[in-house]
């Protein structure tokens, strides 16, 4: 047995505290009667048509439901009115007491409520009577009569009312108590009509017995119009009932109140104690069980129904109900019965043609209330429309988080992360910062086109899972766009969360294992905080995504936003339409930076660099303008412009008897241009220079970027006779080994390795392996960065044969060039012993 039962159980015995006073009132006043009337009982005749009369006028005409409680108005009085005038008062009361307790045996009450009932008529029934005696003896049906008789029917109907309060109070509290009555008006106002009936049936029969026939015509014709129209109008209130729950039900389904608005119209339209509503999970929808209760406030998480019953019917997909008033289902009702309820309704919740749910009903209100046959109907219609009320709500719910979630990795998307950031930033909070951290997975387009997109997804999906895993409960973990991931969350300052981005980093970089194939990811991060990155959420976006391409440019760096980061990009974004233009008006400039041989200082090239002079913003940077020219489609054009200045000064010089070898750098996308190398072919046949003399640069981002895309190309230009280079070397994830498999001819040490060689023995040793694994290749190797004897001595020494840097000359304009050849030193002319070097052009 449940604990709310006991607890129920516990309050209805409270009840015997009105019982006792009730019955000894019962007790003293029939002595009182006994003492005080001569003639105390007698007439037995009428006594038991009278006590048929009483039994059947108990059965409820008009019912008023109070929370658990049901007041009923009946037509009791009448009869009373009947057997005050023609009974001893004595008799009245052992006629009513035994009504009373047949009615009472009938209905099946428990102990305590039994007991209630019956003293309850006994002690009004023989309150009345000592009002009748107390009046003045009852003669004729005159005036005085019906005075007498009145005061007697009052005091009998009041001293009820007061005992139903008085219990009510007792069990439910004061509130309850007062509720009926400020309910009790319509029971009184109908007690004096059936008294007022009552009189004119004792005037009719008191003038001719006759009467009782067109009496009895006359009740049974206003039973039976009343009976239809009661029937009309539970009809009319259950239609209305349904289309308010209907309409309740279509507006709370958008925003999540279902259960609410259904489980507390289904109770009052069904009058019973308690409705429940239970939706089984169903893929990310939880189990549901909840229940509305006459008594309580808001929902609740239980149910009076067993499961098993509950189960029985989804499996059998067809309704159940139980109680008096239904067929006989001992399993069932011994279950039911189990629970503690005397009676429930439970119809499947359908959605096309599956069960979704159940709806239940349990305990029809009142003591003597039943759910009856007609009730299913009405419910299963009610049903209906709940089960499409509900399987609308979570579609709007699916929608809803559809929108807010990406489907391959179910995690929040850009617009709920921005969502989550801005209700963050509302709250301020000292010692706290909101932290956005963007991961950026670099390579996935690699996978993509050399395992296909299931693979990539693959990988999408594990770092979201790493992710996730790794992340602080605390934090909300979303996708961004295709290879972007956000991670927001309250942290105690800026390098808190760096250093958190940096752990999540490497949660990320553990090996993937993809059936037989091992995959590693690198992640650049970008990182912004508020309030110091950013008021709002757009703002803080904005920031981290610069934040997040800045690290980009140093692999498997962690950047946190700086000023810098977004002036460089807004000035980036301005110079699109100027560069066009530039390029149209042949505004760019090539600069020629020397190749020289290390060991005795002589010219073997030139590089040829691009440079801008922006007539507002001024010396534009390389990097930015080249950005700039990948991403507006004009990089074609700015690779040309170089090639043909190169190209056209290696003819002037070789034209002087100085030929000199060029060297371009070429973008990694150039190398996906398949009309590049026959471009490359025109302009050498245009100027007339031998392919020999040109060699293309491509760093080794670029050349080495985990697929054979650049092979082809390669090999092309390869065959044009044009020398290949990589560039940058050493700033990626390759080796030595990797450039066996390309045809290139040079590499290029980057020169941050040149220029830590002298300070750091790791570079040292790095500059020291380069040169040595790329000699036994059969490839050149070129240093970059040199700007020191000491680097040079250093190179010279390990075998390093071209360098080229500040040590020996900046990049300079073709004029300048010129001025740089007359001053080198002629080697012929050197004193012996030393060694010809060349002098630095700033």
């Amino acid at each position: 047995m449940s604990s709310r039962t006991i607890g129920s159980r516990r309050r209805t015995d409270l009840a015997w505290f009105i019982t006792g006073p009730l019955a000894f009132i019962a007790v003293f006043g029939c002595l009182l009667i006994a003492l005080v009337d001569p003639e105390p009982y007698g007439n037995w005749g009428p006594a038991g048509l009278l006590l048929v009369a009483l039994i059947a006028a108990h059965l409820p005409v008009l019912s008023f439901v109070v929370r658990r409680q049901t007041l009923s108005a009946t037509v009791t009085e009448i009869p009373l009115v009947l057997a005050l005038y023609y009974l001893p008062p004595l008799t009245v009361v052992l006629v009513a007491t035994l009504a009373a307790l047949i009615t009472q045996v009938r209905r099946r009450l428990g102990v305590a409520k039994f007991a209630f009932n019956v003293a309850r008529s006994a002690a009004a029934t023989s309150l009345g009577g000592l009002v009748l005696l107390a009046l003045p003896p009852v003669r004729g049906v005159g005036p005085g009569t019906w005075g007498i008789l009145f005061a007697a029917v009052s005091t009998i109907t009041l001293v009820t009312l007061a005992a139903v309060v008085a219990v009510i109070t007792l069990l439910q509290g004061s509130q309850a108590g007062l509720e009926v009555v400020r309910t009790s008006t319509v029971p009184l106002l109908a007690a004096g009509v059936n008294v007022t009936v009552g009189l004119i049936i004792v005037i009719a029969v008191s003038t001719t017995r006759w009467s009782l026939l067109l009496l009895a015509a006359l009740a049974v014709t206003v039973a039976v119009v009343y009976r239809a129209y009661a029937q009309f109008l539970r009809q009319h209130r259950t239609l209305a009932d349904i289309y308010e729950l209907t309409r309740a039900m279509g507006q709370s389904g958008q925003d999540g109140t279902l259960p609410d608005a259904l489980l507390g119209r289904v109770r009052a339209l069904m009058q019973a104690e308690y409705a429940t509503l239970w939706l089984p999970a169903q893929g990310r929808h939880p189990e549901v069980l909840l229940t509305a209760r006459v008594d309580g406030r808001g929902l609740l998480d239980f149910s009076e129904i067993p499961a098993a019953l509950r189960e029985s019917v989804v499996a059998q997909r067809k309704p159940v109900a139980l109680g008096v008033r239904f067929g006989e289902d001992r399993e069932r009702s011994a279950l039911l019965r189990a629970a503690g309820a005397k009676d429930a309704i439970v119809v499947p919740l359908w959605s096309g043609q599956a069960v979704i749910g159940t709806l239940e009903v349990v305990n029809r209100l009142s003591d003597v209330g039943h759910f009856a046959q007609a009730d299913i109907p009405v419910f299963e219609t009610v049903a209906a429309h709940a089960g499409v009320a509900l399987e609308n709500s979570r579609l709007v719910d699916r929608l809803r988080h559809d929108a807010y979630h990406d489907a391959l990795t179910k995690l929040p998307n850009r617009r709920r992360i921005t969502a989550a950031l801005e209700e963050s930033v509302k709250i301020r909070t000292d010692g706290e910062v909101v932290a956005l951290l963007l991961f950026d997975v670099d390579g996935l387009r690699q996978v993509n086109e050399s395992l296909g997109h299931a693979a990539g997804d693959k990988v999408l999906v594990e770092v979201a899972n790493r992710l996730r895993a790794s992340a602080p409960s605390s934090a909300l973990v979303g996708r961004a766009s295709g290879d972007e991931f956000l991670v927001t969350l309250r942290l105690e300052s800026a390098e808190a969360a760096l250093e958190l981005a940096g752990q999540l980093r490497d949660q990320i970089r553990d090996e993937m294992v993809f059936d037989a194939l091992t995959l590693d990811v690198n992640t650049a991060v970008g990182v912004a905080v508020h309030p110091d990155h950013g008021s709002d959420a757009a703002t803080l976006l904005l920031r981290v995504d610069l934040a997040a391409t800045a690290a980009k440019s140093v692999p498997g760096s962690v950047q946190l936003f700086n000023p810098g980061l977004e002036s460089r990009s807004l000035r980036r974004l301005g110079l699109a339409g100027d560069l066009r233009q530039a390029l149209d008006q042949d505004e760019l400039e090539v600069y020629f930076q020397p190749k020289v041989t290390l060991r005795d200082r002589r010219l073997v090239g030139v590089e040829c660099l691009a440079r801008w002079e922006h007539p507002t913003h001024g010396t534009v940077a390389p990097e930015d303008f080249v950005a700039v020219a990948e991403h507006t489609g004009q990089l074609s054009r700015l690779t040309e412009v170089v090639l043909r200045e190169g190209l056209r000064r290696s003819r002037d010089w070789a034209d002087a008897n100085q030929p000199l070898p060029i060297a371009v750098n070429l973008a990694a996308r150039t190398l996906t241009d398949q009309h590049f190398p026959d471009r490359v072919q025109e302009l050498l046949t245009e100027y007339g220079v031998p392919a020999q003399r040109l060699t293309l640069e491509i760093t080794e981002a670029g050349v080495l970027d985990g697929t054979d895309r650049p092979i082809p190309t390669l090999h092309r230009l390869r065959d044009l006779g044009v020398r290949l280079s990589v560039d940058d070397f050493g700033t990626g994830d390759s080796s030595l080994a990797h450039l066996r498999r390309l045809p290139v001819h040079e590499v290029k040490v980057d020169r941050s390795f040149v220029q830590g060689m002298a300070t750091d023995p790791g570079d040292l040793a790095i500059v020291n392996a380069v040169v040595t694994l790329s000699q036994q290749f059969g490839l050149a190797v070129v240093a970059e960065g040199v700007e020191s004897e000491l680097t040079l001595e250093l190179l010279q020494d390990i075998g390093c044969e071209i360098g080229q840097g500040f040590l020996f000359s900046r990049p300079l304009p073709y004029e300048r060039l010129a001025a740089w050849f007359g001053a080198q030193v002629d080697p012929e002319t050197v004193s012996a012993g030393e060694l010809p070097r060349l002098r630095v052009v700033p």
